[in-house]
């Protein structure tokens, strides 16, 4: 007979193990001190490389440990005080306590280690801009904890939130908008009826969308239009059960880039750093480097980032993308700005066969240059479909280095070469990494 297990035995919680001293020498990518001892590897929460710290073992595996630090014993000469009161707790940024400039020499060494086995002629360049107060959009969480409303962001490796006033992150605008916010949710009936709030600055000002898990009594909702009238920003309701926020024509936001103004709705994806975003698309531009003679095709074009950029100075541009109404936003912002040599396509890139059945189009159109900016899992599926339209360079931005290297491997072994590439620190104070790559079809 099977033995029975009793369904309410839980496993032993893991003992901790005794504080001992250990000699950092590395930083993992999610910013955790590397050291050994006795052979074995232990990952240091806190500890920086070149430090003696003292730590405790709070999880204990055959390959290796994992520790927590309680004492620096010898402090690195990079070790700054977190500027964020938040930052122990909180689980948006990893790197406060590094200075700056490091955050970036760790990145960059992490980068060349993803892709090591690429040929690469050139050194990897470096993209930086402020490495505080520059993140334009935001999600918060509301909960209500003890009697309390809680608003914030979800702490580190926990899904508790992290009442939040002050993250300095965020553009100064956002970092007044979240105190005021935080003060009148407080003692307010709105705050139990809300699942997330969404901030956001752009060129037409700053916008707050409030995503209701219950409808409300309409004159809670004119309070609250009443306090974004006093407050000077707008001020969007995303319904129970809707996707997205209803918008008119006219409360649309928009954002500029390269001299052009786009047009979008306050959920759409666009880049939360927009003087990076200005850098990155000018970087874009420069290593593409399109004229008169390029009919360029851009994957995962969103409205128009690198498309309308791009039109400026192609033959022409054709943008693909899988949702309907960034579509939509794309082909007005073309309209907007006066660029009659660009088109957009909807389609789901994810989907294997989806450029296969397009390509013969595409090849009619006469493909010379391929941008594309794939979410992280990459663009393995429809990379023979690009090889297939013989572009003679193909500029790929990416989110996810592993599968860029991955990425770029298959299209080496197809007849292209690395020209060049570079880190671009779209979020500093964090471990995040964004990677530019042009690569050359070989001749």
């Amino acid at each position: 007979m099977r033995r029975r297990t009793n369904p309410r035995r839980t496993a032993k919680p893991q003992p901790i193990g005794p504080i001992q001293t250990y000699q950092v020498e590395g930083l993992t990518h999610e910013a955790k001190g590397v050291a050994r001892l006795q052979g074995k590897v232990t990952f240091i929460e806190g500890a920086l490389p070149g430090e003696t710290v003292a730590a405790q073992v709070t999880k204990a595996g055959r390959r290796f440990d994992e520790a927590i630090l309680t004492q620096l014993i010898d402090a690195s000469p990079y070790r700054v005080e977190p500027p964020c009161p938040h930052f122990a707790a909180c689980g948006g940024c990893s790197f406060q306590h590094l200075v700056n400039e490091q955050q970036v020499t760790a990145k960059h060494a992490w980068l060349e280690g993803q892709l090591r086995n690429l040929p690469m002629r050139q050194r990897l360049e470096n993209l930086t801009d402020a490495a505080f107060g520059y993140r334009r959009r935001a999600r918060l969480s509301v909960n209500k904890v003890k009697g309390k409303i809680v608003l914030g962001f979800r702490g580190k490796a926990s899904s508790e939130i992290v009442s939040i006033d002050r993250c300095a992150v965020l553009t100064v605008a956002l970092q007044d908008v979240l105190a005021t916010l935080q003060h009148a949710l407080s003692e307010d009936a709105l705050a139990t009826h809300i699942g997330h709030i969404e901030l956001l600055e752009d060129t037409k000002g700053i916008s707050v969308v409030i995503r209701l898990t219950a409808m409300v009594p309409p004159s809670l909702m004119q309070s609250w239009q009443t306090w974004a009238q006093d407050n000077q920003l707008a001020l969007y309701w995303q319904a129970p059960k809707s996707s997205k926020a209803e918008v008119s024509p006219e409360e649309m936001r928009y954002y500029d880039v390269a001299g052009l103004r786009l047009q979008y709705h306050p959920q759409d994806f666009i880049q939360v750093n927009a003087a990076m975003n200005d850098k990155m698309v000018a970087q874009a531009m420069a290593w593409l480097s399109p004229d008169k003679q390029d009919v360029v095709l851009d994957l995962f074009c969103g409205v128009g980032n690198f498309s309308l950029p791009l039109a400026q100075h192609a033959h022409s541009v054709i943008g693909v993308e899988v949702q309907d109404s960034m579509v939509n936003a794309a082909r007005a912002n073309a309209q907007i700005n006066g660029l009659e040599n660009v088109r957009f396509v909807a389609a789901d890139l994810t989907q294997a066969d989806t450029l296969q059945n397009t390509a013969s189009g595409l090849l009619t159109a006469g493909v010379t240059k391929v941008l594309l900016d794939p979410p992280r899992a990459g663009a393995l599926e429809f990379l023979d479909s690009i090889i297939k339209l013989a572009p003679t360079q193909i500029l790929y931005v990416s989110c996810n280095a592993s599968t860029l290297a991955r990425d770029a491997e298959y299209l080496l072994a197809k007849g292209y070469r690395v020209v060049k590439a570079g880190l671009m620190d779209m979020f500093p104070q964090t471990s995040h990494v964004e990677t530019m790559m042009l690569l050359q079809k070989k001749k």
